[in-house]
């Protein structure tokens, strides 16, 4: 009895094995692992901006929306929970996303804004925190191109025959992924209008 149940054991592992299962264990765990990366460098950058901001204010205190505009994206980024749910519902992932989004674009007219004072760019403080920005955004990149991958050969598998009978068997689904738009939208260059304000007669 208990060799047919150790012939059954083994054949149902070589079925499930043949059928993209262990693909999918090994894909959903780079993908949670990956997912981690990506919280941990936003949440590096995250905490970065109070001194950011707080430094700039110290010297540009007069650029009071865009440092509003940094502070208010920073809240709406903070308010959503990235729970492991996340990045199996495209609704909250494309809000996550969104906001991430909007931050980044904050930061980007931030730091133009500083261009137009000479002694804030000269502050050691401001430079010290420039640089590890701009390090916390590249590591931001590496570790979503990660995950972009990952959950790109996850859905493959999820939408490739035979594995995609396994999927439909265990109920998995393909999962979201940051779109190409937004990727075009992070990298397009802030619009800054440094015109001087009208002088009243």
């Amino acid at each position: 009895m208990r060799k047919s149940w150790a012939v059954l054991a083994v054949c149902i592992t070589m079925i499930l094995a043949g059928c993209g299962y262990n693909s999918f264990q090994r894909g959903d765990e780079l993908i949670k692992s990956s997912w981690s990366e990506v919280l941990n460098q936003y949440q590096r950058r995250a905490d970065l901006i109070p001194n950011l901001v707080n430094t700039v204010k110290g010297f540009a205190s007069q650029e009071k929306e865009v440092l509003l505009g940094v502070t208010n994206a920073r809240a709406k980024v903070g308010g959503i929970q990235a729970t492991p749910e996340l990045i199996n519902s495209p609704e909250a992932f494309a809000k996550f996303q969104a906001a991430q989004g909007e931050l980044s674009g904050a930061l980007s007219r931030l730091l133009v804004v500083s261009e137009n004072y000479p002694q804030l760019k000269s502050d050691a403080n401001f430079r010290d925190l420039q640089a590890q920005l701009e390090g916390t955004e590249n590591r931001i990149a590496v570790a979503r191109n990660r995950y972009i991958k990952a959950v790109q050969e996850y859905n493959v598998t999820v939408r490739s025959f035979p594995s995609n009978l396994t999927a439909m068997a265990f109920g998995y689904k393909t999962k979201p992924n940051f779109t190409v738009e937004n990727e075009k939208e992070v990298a397009k260059p802030p619009k800054v209008d440094f015109a001087p304000a009208p002088t009243k007669p």
